[in-house]
């Protein structure tokens, strides 16, 4: 099992909100991890249905069972695709919920310890997203532990 940690911090970018940042040592190569990250089908595995395509400015939604307050449909823009080290997207557009959360997902892989070292960041929850910002703190290991589940059960890079 890869080490975890969690730590809550302001984001540089905004101030006066909150990120989520999770790092986990995986003892796999970049390319393994990048390609659970950026494709679909493996993305629904361990994250949500969805149609994400790993370009630029491609919109993409996910797709989960509502909750209160939230619609469980979150509309997604690419903002960064540097393969294979770092991924990033916008998460939310604002209508989805009811406190008009939008915040701003960085996956960054390193090469480390004969492995990857991922780094997920949430970034941009303001005072107000007290709720959200507790429920995806909670969600994001389990949802970082399905990622590892994945990208370890397939095979080659």
């Amino acid at each position: 099992m890869a080490d975890a940690t969690r730590s809550h911090g302001s984001s540089p970018t905004a101030q006066g909100t909150r990120s989520l940042v999770f790092e986990r040592q995986l003892p796999h190569p970049r390319e393994k991890v990048w390609r659970a990250l950026t494709q679909s089908w493996l993305m629904e595995e361990w994250l949500m249905p969805n149609d994400f395509v790993a370009e630029v400015g491609h919109r993409f939604t996910v797709r989960a069972q509502p909750l209160p307050g939230w619609s469980g449909v979150t509309h997604c823009e690419v903002t960064l695709v540097e393969e294979p080290s770092q991924l990033a997207y916008r998460w939310g557009n604002g209508t989805e919920s009811v406190n008009g959360l939008i915040t701003h997902i960085t996956w960054t892989l390193r090469e480390h310890g004969g492995g990857t070292l991922l780094r997920m960041e949430q970034a941009g929850f303001r005072p107000n997203d007290g709720i959200s910002f507790e429920r995806m703190g909670g969600l994001w290991p389990r949802i970082l532990g399905r990622l590892e589940q994945v990208v370890h059960s397939r095979e080659g890079p």
